[in-house]
């Protein structure tokens, strides 16, 4: 289920989490050559994404937020 991405946090491993509209999270990492995301690493390349749309599996699965915010389907 696309949702979209409303804020980021870090994880305790430094480790960037979107935020999604269900109240899921979705890490974002940057780790080259695996995972291409350099816009991570900047507050301005984190903001423009702000409002995209990412697949959601723990909606897919009817997974609840683990902090009980926001719908889970």
């Amino acid at each position: 289920m696309r949702r979209g991405i409303v804020g980021f946090h870090l994880d305790d491993e430094h480790h960037w989490v979107a935020e999604l509209e269900c109240g899921h999270g979705q890490h974002m990492r940057h780790d080259p050559p695996w995972q291409m995301r350099p816009w991570t690493q900047t507050a301005p390349g984190r903001a423009a994404r702000i409002g995209a749309r990412v697949d959601c599996l723990k909606c897919d699965r009817g997974e609840p937020p683990a902090d009980g915010a926001g719908p889970a389907a």
